[in-house]
């Protein structure tokens, strides 16, 4: 069995995929894929991303702000924590840091992480961490702010090796996409036959950054499965072995019990 670690169901459009929604559960459980996090990333279409996946067996959901979106208010402390205990989420995010599409003074992106970080420890959830071009000040703030209280993920990891350390040694979790499956992805191909196999997570973030053979096309849960192939191949270990430690990591890290292949809904 795998678990696709993060996903976006809401943001899938489902006239791109054959069978629709129920076409993409279809396949994901068809490619051994028993659970899938949907991660959200807006507070004002939160209700609506509720809607459409609480329905679905074998998907759990996490709340939060992303830093390049923008809702109708900014979320304090009290109210991100306040979404958070309720049971059906198990994470806080994705929230973090963008510099790579923000400009100017982005202060306020480096607030809203403390933010998240603070609810998720108020909470006792771990958190799932964004971060482009900003390594730095997202390292230093999840130290500052103790994050490691409460664990989480580095989701989509694209960074070097030395990042990839400080991470763990922060109590991170790493979780590979399909970017590991580029072809010229060298510098992080090096970090997933390094990261330590009980640290290890893998997602498709769909509808972004489909895998080799796919890339360039809408991704969807099922590919995640292509990214665990990769690993195993870098590794040089069976895809049994990183499908089966990934999902025992899943479990484990957002405390979701393991359950049977997600369903069709009908």
């Amino acid at each position: 069995m795998l678990v696709d670690s993060h996903c976006h169901l809401d943001l899938l459009e489902p006239d791109r995929y054959e069978g629709g929604l129920p076409g993409v559960l279809e396949a994901a459980r068809a490619h051994g894929v028993g659970h899938m996090l949907c991660v959200a990333v807006n507070l004002d279409r939160y209700p609506a991303m509720r809607a459409l996946v609480d329905p679905l067996p074998g998907v759990s959901v996490s709340v939060g702000l992303h830093p390049n979106e923008h809702s109708a208010g900014e979320p304090d402390e009290a109210q991100l924590a306040a979404l958070a205990r309720d049971p059906a989420v198990v994470a806080v995010g994705e929230t973090g840091l963008d510099y790579y599409r923000s400009e100017g003074d982005l202060e306020w992106q480096r607030e809203r992480f403390r933010t998240h970080i603070r609810a998720a420890r108020r909470v006792n959830k771990p958190l799932i961490v964004h971060s482009r071009a900003a390594r730095a000040d997202t390292l230093r703030i999840l130290a500052e702010e103790d994050a490691g209280a409460v664990g989480g993920v580095m989701h989509c990891f694209a960074e070097d090796w030395e990042t990839a350390r400080r991470a763990l040694d922060l109590g991170l979790h790493i979780s590979f996409s399909g970017i590991v499956t580029f072809r010229s992805a060298l510098e992080l191909q090096d970090v997933a036959r390094r990261v330590p196999l009980d640290r290890m997570l893998v997602e498709t973030d769909s509808p972004y950054l489909a895998p080799v053979p796919f890339r360039g096309r809408p991704n969807q849960p099922g590919y995640v499965h292509h990214v665990a192939a990769r690993i195993g191949e870098l590794r040089g270990i069976p895809f049994a072995q990183v499908a089966e430690r990934t999902t025992e990591n899943f479990h484990a890290l957002f405390a979701v019990a393991a359950a049977g292949a997600a369903t069709v809904p009908t």
